[in-house]
């Protein structure tokens, strides 16, 4: 299969950050990622098969010189809760490490960045949504071709979930809720997004534009919807753990990365 880029992926060692990169090798690109301090045990065999870095997303300098030959950047940090007290603030949290992110790819000449943004509901935090909207604005402002994927809440297909989530995938899907704006709300299985957001950065001429589950979901066929496969197997085999079982209940209808505070 020809290589179709160099992407690099913020947020490895995280089950957001590996299903993404583990989509964009399934579609024939190379990845670097991006790997919090401490979390590199988690990549597991994904660790050879892509050029990773310990980096901090808040600290440019720990950046600097990391994407060159990237022809894409795909930002999955931040957090849907914070901790002022500790200084890790919404706006921290959420627009600061994109905001470095995007300074990088300026300074290294990747014109396209992938921010993973957020929908709104009422279950998601106005404070996060508002950070998220300064992100967007900012990569535009800085002269980037900035692709904003507004994602839903993520969850594993097979994995125990909240009853009141569980309802709201299936009304996402059914008329009138879906015809009343909660599809693009709605959780969606995380292998339909890393996908989706894996083959929207491969396209080309995209950028400079807002999506939102429904075109997440428009690129999987009928069968990887069904089904799940491959990217869900795939990123239990490359990391080397049995699938939900070991999953944290926060990292199942969760749609970010990683924040300062997080433990590998």
């Amino acid at each position: 299969m020809a290589v179709k880029g160099r992407i690099l992926v913020t947020g490895g060692g995280t089950l957001l950050g590996d299903s993404i990169a583990s989509a964009l090798l399934a579609e024939g690109a190379e990845v670097v990622l991006f790997v919090r301090a401490g979390g590199e045990a988690r990549l597991g065999t994904l660790a050879d098969r892509v050029r990773w870095f310990t980096v901090d997303v808040w600290d440019p300098a720990s950046l600097k010189g990391r994407a060159r030959g990237c022809t894409a950047a795909i930002h999955t940090v931040g957090s849907l809760t914070a901790d002022p007290s500790q200084g890790l603030t919404y706006q921290w949290l959420n627009f600061i490490s994109a905001r470095n992110v995007a300074n990088l790819c300026v300074s290294s000449g990747v014109g396209h960045m992938v921010l993973m943004s957020g929908a709104r509901a009422p279950w998601i935090p106005s404070q996060y949504i508002a950070a998220k909207r300064e992100a967007e604005q900012y990569i535009a402002r800085v002269g980037l071709r900035g692709t904003v994927i507004r994602a839903p809440l993520t969850y594993r297909r097979g994995a125990r979930r909240q009853p009141f989530f569980a309802l709201m995938s299936l009304l996402g899907g059914v008329p009138p809720w879906s015809w009343l704006g909660l599809r693009r709300a709605a959780p969606l299985p995380l292998d339909v997004l890393a996908r989706g957001v894996a083959r929207m950065t491969l396209e080309p001429r995209q950028g400079g534009e807002i999506y939102y589950a429904g075109d997440l979901r428009r690129r999987s066929t009928r069968g990887e919807l069904r089904d799940g496969y491959p990217t869900d197997q795939e990123i239990d085999a490359l990391r080397g753990s049995p699938a939900a079982a070991t999953i944290p209940e926060s990292d199942r209808e969760i749609p970010f990365g990683w924040t300062p505070g997080d433990r590998p």
